[in-house]
């Protein structure tokens, strides 16, 4: 089967938590997998919402419904009221999402004259385990990224996460020394190595229309 006229939901892009009113933590990712996602599931013919974070550069057809956000809570309550108020088919969670946050976020600009600054650090709620939650039925893919770690790992840890967040699919990918690699995983097979984000998304696209 293909993806025509499946309700596709991706998020991408990374995930600012704040610091103060105007500082944030965030991560290097650029979201580019998630917008080639959203571009060749909507190719396919899928009616596709991208739930987008601070990522500049992106060049989306008309057709593909775009919601932007910036910090940790705007992805998590977007998602949630998309999940619950909208009946997709296919979720791919692709966001690099913040693992932590500041214990206390101050509500005004700390002065840059300070000699020393200590932030104490307390994880964030995992997102990925709160779409099955509200939804059952939506077919769920997770990323997992670890660097420079052997296939044997990373896909171990692709494993305890299909497990815990009850995935449909995970894809585990990695960069050691400037060089990409994913697998796609489920508890039966292993699709990999895939040596290039282009060749990732066609893999995962076609999959997951077999798979629905």
């Amino acid at each position: 089967m293909s993806l025509r006229n499946k309700k596709v939901l991706i998020t991408a892009g990374p995930t600012w938590v704040p610091i103060d009113s105007v500082r944030v933590i965030s991560n290097i990712a650029t979201g580019r997998t998630g917008i080639l996602l959203a571009r060749e599931a909507a190719r396919q013919g899928a009616r596709v919402t991208l739930i987008l974070g601070p990522y500049a550069e992106y060049n989306l057809k008309k057709s593909i419904r775009l919601i932007h956000f910036r910090f940790f809570n705007e992805l998590k309550d977007i998602l949630k009221r998309e999940i619950k108020n909208n009946k997709y088919d296919v979720v791919i969670h692709s966001a690099a999402v913040s693992d932590y946050k500041p214990k206390t976020c101050y509500m005004r600009k700390v002065k840059s004259n300070l000699k020393q600054w200590r932030l104490e650090l307390v994880p964030t709620p995992k997102i990925i385990d709160l779409i099955k939650k509200i939804d059952r039925s939506v077919f769920l893919v997770g990323f997992k990224f670890e660097p420079a770690v052997k296939r044997e790992i990373l896909v171990g840890k692709a494993k305890s996460l299909l497990s815990r967040a009850k995935l449909d699919l995970v894809v585990a990918n990695t960069v050691d020394k400037d060089r990409y690699r994913a697998y796609i995983v489920n508890q039966n097979k292993i699709v990999g190595p895939l040596k290039n984000k282009d060749a990732l998304v066609e893999q995962l696209i076609d999959l997951i229309g077999e798979r629905l």
